[in-house]
């Protein structure tokens, strides 16, 4: 599918601020050694299944397309390509064609952005921290960063309003466990431990977007604030009493969702120490 709303391709950005760079070479070959990644980069997260598929077709094509670097003192840090960068280094590639620029700050982050938008590599709570942290950081409205990006100004706020999610259904959205379109949805309740139940509720039911928005319409318009929650369809007995002695062997909170066909358990734990315990108790059972 074609992505709509980057009418400005990477180098046509470039091009566009050229008075905000100075080009110090064409592409050349440096060690893979000599290229760290950029810390404050939008994109935190790299699946593994498409990392070695890019690695395959470096491995059989080349790098096709180089990297963009800025010097920095112990090197070179990465603005764009940042992934073909972690596929070189899985095939054990020695040197990497990169372009050598300058940019400031800003620019930097604006040219890491679009090129992880433009190969729809960030996940939405990326992009609305990326957003987030134009704004703030270069104090840009949301007008001015549409135009950056070029998107439309409520695309850049619809995004935004994701950061307002309880955290764990942020990382549901993360982790595609819920889709943007339910998320959206469940910005329109302000307790955020209901966000997450109602979250729950829809991965165990696998309920669509829209049985999402008229089921918690519903809610909101038929019940008062106060008995929202009771809503959330209580867990069986049988399941409440197998969570209970989840928590009573593994002396810590667990938590278990079941939906039509399947369910899980989530297991909390609350320092590096409590997990290492966690899963000596689990390693003791299948003993």
């Amino acid at each position: 599918m074609t992505k709509k709303g980057l009418g400005k391709g990477l180098s046509a950005l470039i091009e566009d601020h050229r008075s905000d760079i100075n080009e110090l070479s064409g592409t050349q070959w440096i060690s893979v050694h000599e290229v760290m990644p950029n810390e404050h980069q939008p994109r935190k997260k790299f699946k593994e299944e498409s990392l070695q598929d890019l690695a395959k077709s470096i491995q059989q094509h080349g790098m096709i397309q180089p990297l963009v670097v800025k010097s920095t003192m112990g090197g070179y840090e990465i603005i764009a390509g940042e992934r073909r960068w972690r596929a070189a280094r899985m095939i054990g590639m020695e040197r990497v064609p990169v372009i050598i620029k300058e940019f400031n700050t800003q620019k930097a982050l604006e040219i890491s952005l679009i090129e992880n938008l433009q190969r729809e590599d960030l996940n939405p709570m990326e992009e609305a921290a990326a957003y987030q942290r134009l704004m703030e950081e270069f104090d840009l409205t949301q007008e001015e960063v549409a135009k950056k990006v070029s998107k439309s100004r409520p695309v850049i706020a619809n995004s935004l309003r994701l950061l307002n999610l309880d955290p764990r259904v942020q990382e549901m959205l993360i982790e595609e466990v819920i889709t943007s379109g339910h998320a959206r949805a469940l910005l329109t309740l302000f307790d955020l431990d209901l966000q997450y139940e109602v979250a729950k509720k829809i991965f165990d039911e696998e309920m669509t977007v829209r049985e999402t928005e008229k089921w918690i319409k519903n809610l909101v318009e038929q019940k008062p604030k106060s008995k929202l929650k009771q809503q959330i369809s209580p867990l069986h007995p049988i399941y409440q009493e197998i969570e209970e002695r989840f928590k009573q062997i593994l002396g810590t909170k667990v938590q278990i969702s079941k939906g039509k066909n399947k369910g899980k358990i989530e297991i909390e734990y609350y320092s590096d120490e409590d997990l290492e315990r966690i899963l000596s108790l689990i390693q003791s059972i299948e003993k």
